[in-house]
């Protein structure tokens, strides 16, 4: 009589499967969210329409494509006395030639699809770097165009990945900025800041809930995405020098105690 049948050791796989990644997705939380050294974030480029537009605006990546997304971690940790001077420094990481996995309908999808996202970034970015205190973000990039829309970004805080999709245009590149800001906080924890309509939640989606008159604002809460100009409308900041880091994301993301 068989006492285990593959079917078991499968679910006893799966399981313990379940149990490491538990585990070594609350150290990276603790690692990254103590804030007493940067936490590095690795951008990967990926041609997410084989354009040749593309492949030539990817070539052309620089670092300094990204400073501000430093700059605006910087100046948002000195408003609330961080002890590090930099939370967040950005790379630029090689290629990548292979797009992520679709994502998954449904909770049990969602979280299978998690898994295998994790599986890709190992077969596709494989190093000998812990990923414990750093954060990698696949950015792919598309072809600009007046009716080009773009597929949902993503930031995962199991596992510290994001997926963005951004415009393959200098024009867009300060507004690509606010996009990977956005997924970076998501990885460290915060919560969106807006809802079903895309109109910031009042008070926690307002980057000052306080203002009087209270509309115009005149900046956007990071996590809320845009600026409320009124009750029914809104609109994306151009760049990261209009965003802020509201008290409800600081805490989420441990910059402020509760």
């Amino acid at each position: 009589m068989r006492v285990f049948s593959f079917r078991h050791f499968r679910i006893l796989f799966l399981l313990i499967l379940l149990i490491f990644v538990l585990i070594y997705t609350q150290e990276q939380k603790r690692a990254t969210t103590s804030w007493y050294q940067p936490v590095n974030v690795i951008i990967f480029p990926i041609n997410g329409d084989q354009h040749p537009a593309t492949s030539s605006y990817i070539n052309d990546l620089s670092a300094d494509n990204f400073e501000d997304i430093d700059a605006f971690f910087t100046r948002s940790g000195d408003n609330y006395d961080l002890a590090v001077a930099q939370p967040i420094i950005t790379h630029l990481g090689q290629e990548v030639n292979a797009l992520p996995p679709p994502k998954s309908p449904g909770m049990l999808g969602a979280a299978w699809w998690s898994l295998k996202l994790r599986y890709w970034a190992y077969q596709n970015t494989p190093d000998n770097v812990s990923n414990q205190n750093r954060i990698r973000l696949y950015v792919i990039y598309h072809q600009a165009g007046k009716q080009a829309r773009l597929d949902h970004s993503l930031g995962l805080q199991k596992g510290l990945i994001g997926v963005i999709h951004a415009f393959a245009s200098t024009r867009q590149n300060q507004q690509n900025a606010v996009v990977m800001a956005h997924e970076i906080l998501h990885t460290l924890g915060a919560t969106d800041k807006y809802g079903p309509d895309n109109l910031p939640d009042y008070p926690d989606g307002y980057a000052e809930p306080d203002k009087k008159p209270l509309y115009p604002q005149r900046y956007a809460e990071i996590m809320a995405g845009r600026i409320a100009i009124n009750d029914n409308e809104a609109r994306m900041p151009t760049s990261l020098k209009a965003a802020r880091v509201g008290a409800l994301t600081a805490q989420e993301i441990n910059w402020l105690s509760p």
